[in-house]
């Protein structure tokens, strides 16, 4: 199965006692594949910079190509078309260009405005993270 977060639900899978960790789980137990573009990268560096600093930041790209070199399990795509799926917050598009070109199962997100993708006629359907965890990654 393969995902796209939202920065929302990104910077909550790291530490134990993040609501979203059995996300980060998946990935380190490579039940769970992360389709990320260089925007969303960019993104999430600039956020988790900001909220946390730039050591913090360090640490999660470190895990992220330490999930890419041993599992295999980030997908890096740089999409090459505009979807503008999304048309309440644009800025938002970049992850779903991302799920739309990497045919992600979903988009796991707390923001609504990724609804849209419900009935745009793409493959990833939006998913809030408590749903996408209780439905797919518990045993």
């Amino acid at each position: 199965m393969t995902a796209c977060l939202d920065t929302g639900v990104f910077l909550q899978i790291f530490g134990r006692k993040q609501p979203f960790h059995p996300i980060l789980r998946a990935l380190l137990d490579g039940r769970l594949i992360l389709a990320v573009s260089t925007e969303i990268l960019l993104e999430y560096q600039e956020v988790t910079t900001r909220l946390s600093g730039a050591e913090r930041w360090r640490d999660m790209a470190a895990l992220l190509d330490l999930l890419a070199q041993l599992h295999g399990k980030i997908r890096h795509i740089e999409p090459k078309f505009r979807f503008n799926v999304i048309s309440t917050d644009p800025d938002d598009n970049k992850f779903c260009d991302c799920a739309i070109a990497a045919e992600v199962n979903f988009v796991v997100t707390e923001d609504n405005d990724f609804n849209a993708l419900k009935s745009a006629g793409y493959k990833p359907k939006p998913i809030r993270p408590e749903e996408f965890i209780r439905q797919y990654l518990q045993a």
